[in-house]
C-alpha cells in the first residue's frame, strides 16, 4: 500500500473514531435530559392538572382526627368548593371463589371526592360514585356510626378482570386475615388505572365509604362504639371554587384559613409544591449536565487528539504551505472546519443515537425504566442547544491543532 493511501485511510479511520467518541458523548445528556425532562413536566402536570388546590396533612398514620367535622368547617369557608379527606389502609379481601388477597382500601366522601379529582383521574371513575349517601352523614351519624352503613366497594377494573368479579358480587373485607369477622360488601362498580404513572400500580385497590373502613379497620372510634371519636383520615384534599382555583392570592387567602382551623396540621398548596418542583427540575438539569460534562469532555479530548494528529501527520503539507506565504488565520480556519464537521457528524450520531436508546427502553424495556421512558420529552430547544454547544466547544479542540501547526518550525516539516 503506498503512503498516500494508507495516510488516507489512517484519516478515514481516525475521523470514524472521533465521531463515534462524539456521538457517545453527546448520547448521554440527550438520555439524561430527555427521560429526566420528561419525568420532571408528567410530575409538574400532574400538580397543575390535579382538581385540588390545598392539602391537609399530619404527622404519623392516619393523623388527622375528627376528619368528618373538619372537613364541614372547611366546606363552610369563602371559596372553598369541597373537601376531601381520603383515608388508605390495607386490607383483605376474601374473594367469592375462597381466594382472599390483600388490597389498599381507600375511603372517600362519594360526592366530596369527585369534586376534588382533576379532569384525567376523574375520568376513571363512574359519576355519580356509586357508593351510597354522597355526603357519607347518614352512617356517620354525628359521630356515633350508628346509622345504615352503605356497605359498597368499587374496585380497580385490572382487579375485577383478573378474579372474574362483576357488578352485584359480594366481597368480604376484613381487616385481617380472619374471614369470620370481614363485613360483607356489594360490589357495585369499577374504576380505571391510569396508562402510566411512575408508582405502584393501582391494580389491587378498591374505594368504599371513609365511615365504612373507618368503623372496619377501627379508624372510626377507640374501644368500640362508646369509646373516644377518632375518625381518622391521612389527608384532606380541598377544591376551590371557579376563578379561586387559579388565583394565587385567594388560594394563599384559603390556605391561612384551613390552618387557623387545623392550627397542628400541615397545610400545603399545589402552586407552591409546583414552584418546588420547577426549582428542583432546574437543579436536576444542571446536575445531569454536569455528568455529562465527563462524557464530553473526554469526547472533545479525543477530537482535539485526532486534529493534533492530522498536523503531525501533513506536517510537511503545512510546512509547505507556510513556506509560501499562506497566512497562519487561514491554516487556523481550516483545521476549525474539519473540527466542525466531526464534531457535527458526531452531534448528529449522538442525537440519533439517544433518541433510538430512549425509544428502545421504553418499547422493549420494562418496569419503571421503560414506564420513565416512555415519559420522555425531545425537546428541540434543549437539543439544538446542545448540539450548537458541542460544535461551540469543539472550536476549542481546533484551536489546540491550529497552534500545533502554527508552532512547527518550516526548515523542520521541509526535511
Amino acid at each position: 500500500m503506498s503512503p498516500s493511501r494508507w495516510t488516507l485511510r489512517h484519516h478515514r479511520l481516525q475521523a470514524i473514531l472521533a465521531v463515534a467518541s462524539i456521538g457517545t458523548a453527546v448520547a448521554l445528556p440527550v438520555v439524561l435530559l430527555s427521560v429526566g425532562g420528561g419525568v420532571s413536566q408528567h410530575e409538574l402536570s400532574q400538580l397543575e392538572s390535579s382538581g385540588y388546590q390545598l392539602s391537609v396533612s399530619a404527622a404519623g398514620v392516619h393523623g388527622i382526627s375528627g376528619a368528618h367535622a373538619l372537613v364541614s368547617q372547611i366546606e363552610s369557608l369563602p371559596n372553598v368548593a369541597a373537601a376531601s379527606p381520603v383515608l388508605s389502609v390495607p386490607v383483605d379481601v376474601f374473594l367469592p371463589t375462597g381466594a382472599v388477597t390483600p388490597a389498599l382500601a381507600e375511603g372517600v366522601i362519594p360526592g366530596a371526592f369527585l369534586a376534588t379529582q382533576g379532569p384525567t383521574t376523574a375520568g376513571l371513575f363512574p359519576h355519580p360514585l356509586p357508593l351510597g349517601d354522597p355526603s357519607d352523614l347518614a352512617h356517620f351519624a354525628n359521630g356515633t356510626y350508628a346509622g345504615p352503613a352503605a356497605l359498597d366497594v368499587l374496585v380497580a377494573s385490572p382487579f375485577a378482570l383478573d378474579f372474574g368479579l362483576g357488578v352485584g358480587s359480594t366481597l368480604m373485607l376484613g381487616a385481617t386475615t380472619n374471614r369470620s369477622a370481614a363485613t360483607p360488601f356489594t360490589l357495585t362498580g369499577e374504576f380505571g388505572v391510569p396508562a402510566s404513572t411512575l408508582g405502584p400500580a393501582a391494580v389491587f385497590a378498591i374505594v368504599l365509604p371513609l365511615s365504612d373502613l373507618q368503623q372496619m379497620t377501627g379508624f372510626a372510634r377507640a374501644g368500640g362504639a362508646d369509646g373516644t371519636l377518632l375518625d381518622q383520615a391521612d389527608t384532606v384534599e380541598v377544591a376551590l371554587v371557579g376563578p379561586a382555583a387559579t388565583d394565587v392570592a385567594a388560594i394563599t387567602a384559603v390556605q391561612g384559613e384551613v390552618q387557623r382551623l387545623a392550627p397542628f396540621y400541615g397545610v400545603s398548596a399545589l402552586t407552591d409544591q409546583a414552584n418546588e418542583l420547577r426549582a428542583s427540575i432546574g437543579v436536576l438539569n444542571g446536575f445531569y449536565l454536569a455528568l455529562s460534562s465527563v462524557s464530553l469532555t473526554i469526547g472533545l479530548l479525543f477530537l482535539g487528539l485526532v486534529l493534533v494528529r492530522r498536523v503531525e501527520a501533513d506536517r510537511r503539507t503545512i510546512g509547505i504551505r507556510r513556506a509560501l506565504g499562506l497566512p497562519a488565520a487561514q491554516i487556523a480556519l481550516g483545521l476549525a472546519r474539519d473540527g466542525l464537521v466531526l464534531a457535527a457528524a458526531g452531534g448528529v450520531a449522538g442525537v440519533a443515537g439517544g433518541i433510538a436508546v430512549v425509544v428502545g427502553l421504553a418499547r422493549l424495556g420494562s418496569g419503571t425504566a421503560a414506564t420513565a421512558a416512555g415519559l420522555a420529552i425531545f425537546d428541540p430547544v434543549t437539543l439544538g442547544l446542545l448540539y450548537a454547544g458541542v460544535l461551540f466547544l469543539s472550536l476549542g479542540a481546533s484551536a489546540v491543532a491550529a497552534r500545533a501547526a502554527l508552532r512547527l518550525s518550516i526548515p523542520e516539516a521541509l526535511r
